[in-house]
């Protein structure tokens, strides 16, 4: 839809050709299903030239859930895979424009979903992490690309997109290029000298508008289009249809979560796809496609071999 491209074989084996390694679990379940111009970015590659990757969090609660992880976990592969330079974006200023939290407060998120994001393992020497309330005003080149994003969208567009009303703060109707100017290398001068690079954007399919625009934009400021790479939403604990979310705590596995919380968690509130009596099951089995650990099980277990015996 909107002119992303599914993922296909094709694009997979090159994927392995170039890179010589097996493409990621998420790539061959179809958990990462479409993308934008990734062909750029293996060109790029292909050729010896460099891009980079952005992804981001909107920090909101103190410990981030197993569905925040997924971009971070895919940013780790590709990073390792393509030996290329990452930047993370905590967008605190957003939480604080849409939800009830103080500026400090949203900061002392931004650290605490920092240790979260650490922990993932990136290359120290290629990730740059950084809350946008404490690097935007140290960062004129930031400010100023933000300021270029700001002057080629117009009103009608965010509302368009976002889909703002007039009673909206005025914060979160220019907050949209804070989070589209990561996406142009310029904005980072101390990692990029200024040099025009491709990025490329893994992010879950709800943050697509955000970058549609900046696609838009990207040209018009001499900057090469971020190619993007989609993700499905990583379902709650109440069934594939729902999106875990960290403001219920009962849709959500926690990082901080010890192993006894989850478990109960799990066995409480996990969604099954086991039929309504033991006779039926036995029969004709459990329904794969909406049982929450199954489809938790296509995210976090490797082995393609283990989740289809488990399948079957």
């Amino acid at each position: 839809q909107f002119g992303s491209s599914q993922i296909d074989d094709e694009l997979l084996a090159r994927f392995e050709k170039l890179t010589g390694k097996k493409p990621h679990h998420f790539l061959r379940r179809g958990i990462f299903f479409s993308h934008r111009d990734m062909h750029t970015a293996l060109n790029l590659y292909e050729q010896g030239k460099p891009f980079y990757l952005y992804t981001g969090r909107g920090p909101s609660s103190d410990a981030m859930h197993l569905g925040h992880l997924i971009s971070f976990m895919f940013c780790k592969w590709l990073q390792d895979v393509f030996d290329v330079p990452l930047v993370i974006q905590l967008t605190d200023d957003e939480k604080v424009l849409w939800k009830d939290l103080e500026i400090e407060d949203a900061i002392k998120l931004a650290y605490e979903n920092a240790k979260d994001i650490i922990a993932c393992g990136f290359n120290i020497d290629k990730t740059f992490i950084f809350s946008n309330l404490e690097h935007i005003g140290n960062n004129p080149e930031f400010y100023k690309n933000m300021i270029r994003i700001q002057k080629r969208v117009t009103f009608n567009q965010v509302k368009g997109i976002f889909g703002f009303g007039d009673s909206d703060p005025v914060g979160k109707i220019s907050f949209p290029p804070t989070q589209a100017a990561p996406a142009l290398s310029t904005t980072f001068p101390f990692i990029f000298k200024g040099a025009k690079v491709q990025c490329l954007i893994p992010c879950g399919i709800d943050q697509d508008p955000y970058f549609r625009m900046t696609r838009d934009i990207a040209p018009k400021l001499g900057i090469p289009k971020p190619a993007l790479l989609h993700s499905i939403f990583f379902p709650a604990l109440q069934g594939s249809k729902t999106k875990m979310s960290a403001s219920d705590t009962n849709s959500a596995i926690f990082l901080t979560d010890t192993p006894k919380q989850i478990k109960n968690k799990v066995n409480k509130h996990a969604f099954s796809g086991g039929q309504a009596t033991v006779e039926e099951h036995r029969k004709i089995g459990g329904n794969c496609e909406i049982d929450t650990s199954y489809q938790w099980l296509r995210f976090f277990l490797e082995d393609d071999d283990k989740l289809e015996t488990l399948r079957k």
